[in-house]
């Protein structure tokens, strides 16, 4: 067996505290069904998770399934989605995704993650999302929150870029723990490691394994 590394270690103390500290942390975008988790982290790029989950419920009482938002004119949905921010580009992907759900996959998500890549509006982080909540598959979302963290805690040195970010993640969190993780992270975040004021160590799980950098 392979000898763990440092980051290793490190990593699997900050899963277990968080697991302690958040028991029941998961996704803060809410939705019952596949296809709205797709339209609701679309809406959710440079917009709140609070506010998409106000903004959907009023999508989803005009456009109740699939077939109902893929004939939609993305104007129309452009007029509900707009408080999200870039409602434009955001109602044309998810006309055109709902669209190629419809047509393509008989109103369901696939559970591939290269097909869900190739649906428009869809990146990495979403795909993630939706393999780690949906379909239960191993995952890793790398959001702001996550990216912000796990370079604090010292896990990844200085890395931004969301993509190399995961890379090294997937180095060091077991598979099964991914998804979790990154829940847990999002909490963590707005919680005590917070990004617009100073983090709150004194109150922080994790403060005397945290490297600390940059704070």
């Amino acid at each position: 067996m392979a000898r763990q590394t440092k980051k290793q270690k490190l990593a699997l103390q900050i899963i277990e505290r968080l697991k302690k500290e958040y028991p029941d942390a998961g996704c803060t975008l809410d939705y019952d069904q596949a296809w709205k988790l797709l339209v609701s982290v679309r809406l959710a790029a440079q917009c709140t998770d609070a506010r998409v989950n106000v903004v959907v419920e009023k999508l989803y009482e005009k456009y109740p399934d699939v077939a109902s938002l893929a004939a939609a004119a993305p104007e129309d949905i452009e007029a509900i989605v707009k408080p999200c921010g870039l409602g434009r580009s955001k109602a044309r992907d998810i006309s055109a995704c709902m669209k190629i759900l419809q047509e393509e996959y008989d109103g369901k998500v696939p559970d591939d993650f290269q097909k869900l890549l190739a649906l428009p509006g869809v990146g990495r982080k979403s795909a993630n999302l939706i393999m780690g909540d949906v379909f239960g598959q191993p995952a890793i979302v790398t959001d702001t929150h996550c990216i912000r963290l796990v370079n604090r805690m010292g896990l990844v040195d200085g890395i931004k870029d969301p993509k190399k970010v995961e890379m090294e993640l997937w180095k060091l969190i077991p598979p099964e723990e991914g998804s979790d993780f990154c829940h847990r992270l999002v909490y963590h975040g707005r919680d005590v490691c917070t990004a617009r004021t100073t983090p709150h160590c004194d109150r922080c799980c994790v403060a005397d394994i945290c490297k600390k950098a940059g704070v």
